[in-house]
């Protein structure tokens, strides 16, 4: 039987999963058969909005780009497999994480959905950090809860629901106010031991609003937390008609807990064990490492978040990362059109990228900061993207390339620095995924220098965030009782290939080298900014 039969016959029996991730700018679809291999997919392109100072998507936005994925998914299938889709394993709902849905007891929203990219929580940040001796970011729920209980804010005492984007589209499709421990531990901190939100710190919560007279306390307006393969409802009728508005899709399809874009991410590189990590390198960039013990110290540099079951992960979270490099590429690729030459963008990137291979380890005295917007690690709060060099320095192409390269993962590396260096965080391998690593061999020594750890790119790792929480979909009807690592390292990456560099020592040297004048010359961004007012 070929594969196209074998994928066909799978769809009509019922054994497809499904999983769908809302990220940024793309809704994306994945269906996977039981060799667990995407077999096809769908997608539908959003933007969020400025709605008077608050970045959002408005719950139409979200409805309708679920059903144009799911229906662009349902077209693409019929197309090449020549079936509709019936019936499903499973499904599984994945988002961007962090944020804030508030709804009331008759489950209206409250608010307009404030997404992760707010950063209107500083106050209430700080104040819980202080409190829990433990990192609150901006972009986490509770921060925006208690902002809005600090701002006063009307609707504060109507809540009778939090939810994050992945939690209320399952709570919507399945009528379960349910939540993936890893999507759960950007809203509240999770204790290890219970797999749940922390008691000590509701407490400490609860005693901090108790003047508030809010109606409610934590965690009860909270979903409740699930490990990766726990029960998390079934597709209702209703739900079934949301998901697909063709009527062909049946109800009573299980549903794996919603998980975040960090869990999805770590399934779709493997990276869930315990001394294993993986970095995404794109528009932004963040680096993640699964603890073997609790940090000893409270960095604000490092989100703490969790794998889909629960074991505790190091988050640097990185604003900026290719798209500075990106614009001085396109520099080059409009001086090839003024000399009348055809380039192709993408042999374009592999040449100037392999020519930073060239440079000196230190990038001869050159000095880029890439900065659109503001990098919290670093402590900046707006961007100006600079070059700078020296009269001195050793300015030529190869260095000019290395240097953009290395501005890429500074940041980066200032915050996996904490945990390297000042934690002895242990790491085995760091798996690298995303735009940077596309030329091969090139961004991938980079990263191995900038953390002085073995780099894995996988010919999989492409795939990203929407076959990750299929993934999950599939494990939880199809785990067998072993473990998420195991039953990843079996049944999905056994035969997976990849490429692992190992850190060469002249270049970690150069990199560390390169960081010290990085944050000595912190100031002249300072002053961009303070001179160059937008």
């Amino acid at each position: 039987m070929s594969d196209q039969e074998r994928i066909k016959d799978q769809i009509l029996g019922g054994e497809a999963v499904v999983g769908i991730e809302f990220g940024s700018t793309r809704i994306k679809a994945e269906l996977i058969t039981t060799d667990n291999v995407p077999a096809a997919e769908g997608s539908w392109e959003w933007e969020n909005r400025l709605d008077n100072g608050i970045w959002t998507y408005s719950l139409d936005d979200i409805w309708k780009g679920l059903q144009g994925c799911y229906a662009d998914l349902a077209k693409n299938v019929e197309g090449r497999y020549g079936v509709k889709i019936h019936k499903l394993a499973a499904i599984g709902i994945s988002a961007m994480m962090h944020g804030y849905l508030a709804f009331d007891s008759r489950d209206q929203l409250l608010v307009p959905f404030r997404t992760w990219r707010n950063t209107i929580t500083e106050e209430a940040a700080s104040r819980l950090t202080e409190l829990f001796h433990y990192n609150i970011p901006q972009r986490w729920s509770i921060a925006h809860l208690y902002q809005a209980i600090l701002n006063k804010e009307p609707h504060v005492r109507d809540i009778s629901f939090v939810a994050t984007l992945a939690a209320y589209v399952h709570w919507q499709l399945t009528g379960k106010k349910v939540i993936g421990v890893g999507d759960g531990s950007g809203m509240f901190p999770i204790d290890m031991q219970t797999g749940d939100f922390d008691a000590g710190m509701i407490r400490k919560f609860n005693e901090l609003t108790a003047g508030e007279n809010l109606g409610w306390k934590l965690p009860d307006i909270f979903p409740r937390n699930l490990k990766a393969g726990e029960d998390a409802g079934t597709l209702t009728e209703r739900g079934a008609k949301l998901l697909d508005v063709s009527g062909n899709l049946e109800a009573g399809i299980p549903m794996c807990p919603p998980e975040g874009d960090a869990g999805t991410g770590m399934v779709a590189t493997n990276s869930v064990a315990k001394r294993t990590g993986n970095t995404s390198a794109g528009t932004s960039c963040f680096g993640m490492i699964v603890l073997e013990k609790p940090l000893k110290n409270v960095y604000p540099e490092i989100d703490l978040v969790t794998t889909p079951v629960g074991d505790l992960v190091a988050m640097a979270h990185v604003n900026n990362c290719t798209s500075d490099l990106n614009a001085w590429v396109n520099i080059f690729y409009e001086f090839c059109g003024a000399m009348g030459i055809s380039a192709d963008r993408g042999q374009l990137f592999g040449i100037l990228y392999r020519k930073a291979l060239e440079g000196d380890k230190d990038c001869g005295g050159l000095l880029d900061y890439n900065y659109f917007s503001g990098e919290p690690i670093s402590k900046v709060n707006e961007g100006r993207p600079l070059f700078v060099r020296t009269p001195d320095a050793k300015f030529n192409l190869a260095n000019f390339m290395r240097v953009h390269l290395y501005a890429s993962l500074s940041v980066l590396k200032v915050g996996m620095d904490l945990l390297l260096k000042n934690e002895g965080v242990k790491v085995d391998n760091m798996m690298g995924h995303g735009g940077l690593f596309k030329t091969k061999g090139v961004g991938q020594s980079i990263l191995a220098a900038a953390l002085n750890t073995p780099v894995t790119c996988m010919t999989t790792a492409g795939e990203g965030g929407a076959w990750g929480i299929a993934l999950l979909a599939a494990y939880m009807v199809r785990g067998g009782g072993l473990s998420l690592a195991e039953w990843l390292n079996r049944e999905v990456f056994a035969g997976a290939q990849g490429e692992t560099i190992a850190p060469d020592p002249a270049d970690v040297k150069g990199f560390d080298e390169y960081i010290a004048r990085y944050t000595r010359g912190l100031p002249i961004e300072e002053a961009a900014i303070a001179g160059l007012k937008e």
